[in-house]
């Protein structure tokens, strides 16, 4: 953390870099997981000097990490799905459901 971080985001990053070690993740790549998070939130808070476009343009990483999540009672999303169709070459998925995406790659 950069110094003069506040305690909230210094709270916000031991337990992103926590839970993401509980996910497996490596003590290495939990701090840059953490790291990256909370800069981001830093950034869009207007609480960094410097922010990149992305950073105060694309959505919050909360709201980017539920919609990534795959363990809820539906899935993964139809753009994360239509993702996976286009990297394996399904024929017509531009057109195709949430449902039918599922169907066409074997979900």
């Amino acid at each position: 953390m950069p110094a003069g971080s506040s305690p909230k985001r210094e709270r916000q990053y031991e337990h992103i870099k926590d839970s993401a070690e509980a996910r497996g993740a490596s003590e290495k790549r939990a701090k840059e997981i953490a790291s990256r998070t909370v800069n981001k939130e830093r950034a869009r808070a207007g609480e960094s000097k410097t922010a990149s476009r992305t950073s105060l343009r694309d959505m919050s990483s909360s709201k980017r990490g539920g919609q990534r999540s795959h363990t809820g009672a539906k899935g993964p999303t139809r753009d994360q799905l239509y993702e996976e169709a286009k990297k394996k070459n399904v024929d017509g998925r531009s057109h195709m459901t949430k449902d039918e995406l599922k169907r066409a790659l074997g979900r």
